[in-house]
């Protein structure tokens, strides 16, 4: 072996080695990429795959999707696109439906005061909340593939949505608004996000997720403590947002109300314990203790009885409109001005629900489909949309709670719509003199989890230092620009942490382990089997505009291709290691999941160079897609389609044989 990183020390011709090598017998004749795909490949393919057009091969593949799309009918379409037809057949009515209805009804109770209190984020009256714990719940019920997933309002949307809307439709700094001029102010608000989540979202990292909404909790938190201690101040929205807040907060610290004050410190001082204990006694309790609706059935008779509203001056929730909402079409002219803030939206809606059914999906051992876990959630974000809903998505807690009830189907959010409906339709009144304090408290209490999540970081950095620093990275952006421009610095952080790790990669040396047709990294181990003249590498990596210049690099390290012409291999060992020169080169191109064109490009100057240099150049294991572009870019004008083989096992053993390359032989290698 030549080229390698540690010297090597070898058996004179004299010697014999006390190693056995598998490829002293034959097995089979070494198999090609050709004579693989004539052996076994698909039926429908030409023998001459590799020369084959690119539009030969779009018509046959285009003809093989006609034929798969022209068969059975509308009704396995009907059935992939509507789930209850699959598994309502087969629910089990005895065994599960007393568990959904109680799951369901417990996370109702849960939606009503959380989606009141979620409005107050999205800067719009608390019946919209109602709306969203409504429409989306019912729309995914019956698109979603979800058994355990529980959708409705979530506090990291709703800030997004909020900040939004204050930027595109501000208040009237004055405030004195009538009452048509406020309903006008508040449809126009909803209005402006009719299709945000019509866009196709994507998955983002799990360090990127978290610290993202462990961010936004710290900006809830902070934007509730105007609410928290009756100080009617501005929204902050733009960059550094939560430290203008809390600037204001001091500022007007004293003109702060006491009444205020004590209805949110009794309120946490409910809250918070009974979310420890839900928590703590979660296997013991039958299930969980409705916290939120207690605090707001207290509040809302306290306030009542004691005339806080008009003695103090406490802000209440006032009349929720009953029934349902006119239907509202979107103004279409406002679509450019919400773009940019609805992608963001749209990945985190997305990003958040489709984990959080994946982390379900395997602890109860069932399967979910991911594109229609995407049309479900952006048919119902677009629908209920047209009903005065904000944005909506999966959320840990309410999930979390389903579950803790004994949820078993999406049946239980049938159930969760008819605790919401009740509310819209005749217990509306009963919510009048509900303390907007309280709502805020519901808001700083349900953050707890997201909270919580910084307690992972001392394991994150034991896993991978990388993920930690994305997770601080993001979570730093987000704190102190924005949730919306955090978002973007993390993921973007985040691709480059995947550019940089592509930039670092070692090509290996191979070389074959005794008595096995295996293939092994040089460094693994002290004694392999190693052929004079025949060079191994293995590049792990995908082969790119990114990487090419390092390909370049290595491969003229250890073939010796530099400027001045073809040159004897370096060796770092002993002085009397003597470097034969390379004659054959195997580049095993299986960690190359994909190539550019420039990438490729580089794979055709290295063969033109090997050729000049007498070098006989093999490539092995290079998949279907690479193995394409290398064609396209000209492979086969410098190799023929016999150098282009399976396996390395394949390529070594051609070399040896019609190459006339000495046996293996035993060496040592110095690391």
């Amino acid at each position: 072996m030549s080229g390698l990183p540690g010297a090597s020390t070898c058996p004179g011709p004299g010697e014999a080695s006390d190693l056995k090598s598998p490829l002293g017998a034959k097995f089979r004749e070494p198999l090609t990429e050709a004579r693989f795909q004539q052996l076994f490949g698909d039926a429908e393919q030409e023998p001459e795959l590799l020369a084959e057009p690119r539009w030969s091969r779009l018509r046959r593949l285009w003809k093989r999707r006609a034929r798969a799309c022209s068969g059975p009918g509308p009704w396995p379409l009907l059935r992939a696109r509507l789930p209850p037809l699959r598994w309502l057949p087969h629910y089990r009515w005895r065994a599960w439906l007393l568990g959904d209805a109680v799951a369901g009804v417990t996370v109702g109770i849960v939606h009503v005061p959380q989606g009141m209190a979620f409005a107050l984020l999205t800067s719009v009256p608390p019946v919209f909340g109602l709306y969203t714990s409504f429409f989306p719940v019912l729309i995914y019920t019956l698109l979603g593939t979800g058994r355990h997933l529980s959708t409705g309002t979530f506090a990291v949307l709703s800030l997004m949505t909020g900040s939004a809307v204050e930027r595109l439709v501000p208040e009237p700094l004055e405030g004195n608004l009538s009452g048509i001029e406020r309903e006008q102010l508040d449809a126009q608000r909803l209005g402006m996000f009719a299709l945000q989540l019509g866009v196709l979202a994507t998955f983002l990292s799990e360090p990127v997720v978290k610290a993202l909404t462990s961010g936004a909790a710290l900006h809830v938190l902070v934007s509730q403590l105007p609410s928290l201690l009756g100080l009617p101040l501005p929204r902050q929205i733009g960059c550094f947002a939560l430290f203008k807040t809390l600037a204001a907060v001091l500022t007007a610290l004293p003109r702060s109300s006491p009444a205020e004050l004590t209805v949110s410190a009794l309120s946490l001082a409910l809250l918070v314990p009974v979310k420890e204990l839900n928590v703590r006694f979660r296997d013991r309790l039958p299930t969980p203790i409705p916290g939120e609706i207690v605090m707001v059935l207290l509040a809302s008779v306290l306030c009542f009885t004691s005339s806080l509203d008009t003695r103090y001056n406490i802000q209440i929730v006032g009349l929720l409109p009953g029934g349902f909402p006119r239907p509202l079409l979107p103004n279409l002219a406002e679509l450019p001005r919400i773009l940019a803030d609805s992608l963001p939206m749209a990945l985190v809606t997305f990003a958040v629900s489709a984990s959080l059914a994946s982390i379900y999906a395997d602890k109860y051992s069932y399967t979910i489909d991911s594109n229609q876990e995407l049309f479900a959630h952006g048919v119902s974000n677009l629908i209920s949309s047209l009903f005065s809903c904000f944005p909506n998505s999966a959320t840990l807690a309410t999930t979390s709670l389903l579950v803790d009830a004994g949820g078993n189907t999406q049946v239980a959010g049938l159930f969760s719509c008819m605790v919401v409906l009740s509310v819209l339709l005749w217990l509306g009144p009963f919510f009048y003199y509900l303390p907007k304090a309280v709502l805020a408290c519901i808001n700083i209490s349900s953050m707890r989890q997201m909270f919580f999540q910084m307690r992972e970081l001392p394991q994150l950095w034991r896993i991978s230092r990388v993920d930690f620093a994305v997770w601080m990275v993001t979570w730093v952006a987000v704190v102190t620009l924005s949730v919306d421009l955090g978002l973007a610095v993390g993921v973007v952080f985040s691709m480059v942490t995947v550019v940089c790790r592509t930039q670092r990669v070692q090509c290996l040396a191979l070389g074959l382990a005794e008595g096995t047709e295996l293939y092994r990294p040089l460094r693994e181990s002290h004694k392999l089997l190693q052929v004079p003249g025949l060079c191994i590498l293995s590049y792990p990596t995908p082969l790119y505009f990114g990487t090419r210049g390092q390909f370049r690099r290595i491969l003229e390290w250890h073939l010796g291709l530099g400027e001045g012409g073809k040159e004897a291999p370096k060796t770092d060992g002993p002085p009397d290691a003597v470097a034969e020169p390379v004659r054959v080169v195997v580049l095993d191109c299986s960690g190359v999941t994909f190539a550019d064109a420039a990438g490729a490009r580089e794979v055709v100057q290295l063969a033109s160079r090997c050729r000049d240099a007498g070098i006989h150049l093999l490539l092995a294991q290079c998949n279907a897609s690479v193995l394409g572009t290398l064609t396209q870019a000209g492979l086969l004008d410098r190799v023929t389609p016999e150098q282009l083989f399976v396996s390395v096992q394949d390529a070594a053993a051609y070399a040896l044989e019609r190459l006339e390359l000495t046996g293996p032989k035993t060496c040592t290698v110095w690391v």
